[in-house]
C-alpha cells in the first residue's frame, strides 16, 4: 500500500470499520445504536417541550384575559392532556363541592385549600415524571459511551501491537492504519455522548423549568381560592354563587 492510499483508508470511516477487529466492531456498532437512540430521544423531547410551552403559553394567555375561570376551563375540554388546564379542573371542582354544601367555616376553608394543595401537589408530581421520561436514555449514553469507546480503544491496540510484535515490523506505516482503527471506536464513543450530554442537561433544566411553572400556577389557584374566602361566607338562605365567582389574579 502506497503512503497516500494508506492516508486515504485512514480517512474512510467504512474502511476503519471494516479493517477493525469483531470486538472493535461491536464496540463501534453498539455506540452507533446508542448515538441513534439517543437522538430519537432528543428529537422527540424538544418536540414535546415545544409544544407544552406553547400550549401554556396559549391557556395563561386565556386566563389572563379576564374571562371566568369557568369558561377557560370549559373551553379546555373533559379532558384536557396538558398539566394547567387540568389543573384548574381540579380547583374549581373543590370549589364547586364545597360551596354547594352552604357557608365555610374556617377550619372548613383551611381544609378546602389544603385538600386542592394536595390534589395539586400530586399532578405536578406526575407531570414532572412524564415530562423526564427519557432523560434516563440520555445520561446512560453521555456517562457510558466514551467509556465503551475507550475500551474498544484499548482492545485494538493491544491487538495492533501484538500483529507488530509478530510482523517484527515498528515502521509508523505498518503502525498507524491499526491505531487509527482503535482510534476511531473512541471516536465515535465521543460523537454518541457529546450530544447526549449537551441534551441531557438542556431537558433537565427545561423541565425543572416547566415544573415550576406548574407549581407557580398552583400557588394562584391556591391564593385565589384563600382571597375568596376571606371575603366572607354567603346567608344560608341565599344559593351557592356560580363556580366563576372563584377570581385569579396572576401575582407579577
Amino acid at each position: 500500500m502506497t503512503a497516500e492510499a494508506a492516508e486515504v483508508s485512514l480517512l474512510n470511516p467504512v474502511h476503519l470499520f471494516m479493517a477493525a477487529d469483531w470486538v472493535v466492531k461491536s464496540v463501534m456498532i453498539g455506540l452507533a445504536i446508542a448515538s441513534v437512540w439517543s437522538w430519537t430521544v432528543i428529537i422527540d423531547k424538544a418536540f414535546r417541550f415545544a409544544a407544552l410551552n406553547r400550549q401554556a403559553d396559549a391557556f395563561e394567555a386565556a386566563v389572563a384575559s379576564g374571562r371566568s375561570l369557568e369558561e377557560v376551563a370549559a373551553q379546555a375540554g373533559p379532558e384536557p392532556t396538558h398539566a394547567l388546564p387540568r389543573m384548574l379542573q381540579i380547583a374549581l371542582a373543590d370549589w364547586r363541592e364545597s360551596r354547594a354544601k352552604g357557608p365555610l367555616t374556617d377550619t372548613q376553608g383551611n381544609l378546602l385549600i389544603a385538600r386542592i394543595d394536595r390534589a395539586l401537589d400530586s399532578l405536578i408530581a406526575r407531570e414532572g415524571q412524564r415530562v423526564e421520561e427519557g432523560l434516563g436514555v440520555l445520561s446512560v449514553v453521555a456517562t457510558a459511551s466514551p467509556f465503551v469507546g475507550l475500551f474498544g480503544t484499548v482492545w485494538g491496540i493491544m491487538n495492533a501491537f501484538g500483529a507488530i510484535a509478530a510482523a517484527g515490523n515498528t515502521n509508523l506505516t505498518t503502525v498507524a492504519p491499526a491505531i487509527a482503527e482503535a482510534l476511531f471506536a473512541t471516536a465515535i464513543g465521543l460523537a454518541a455522548a457529546i450530544p447526549a450530554y449537551i441534551a441531557y442537561n438542556k431537558f433537565s433544566i427545561d423541565a425543572g423549568k416547566f415544573s415550576g411553572r406548574l407549581e407557580s400556577f398552583a400557588d394562584d389557584l391556591q391564593a385565589a381560592v384563600a382571597r375568596r374566602l376571606g371575603g366572607g361566607s354567603a346567608p344560608v338562605a341565599t344559593p351557592p354563587p356560580p363556580p366563576s365567582d372563584l377570581g385569579f389574579r396572576r401575582s407579577v
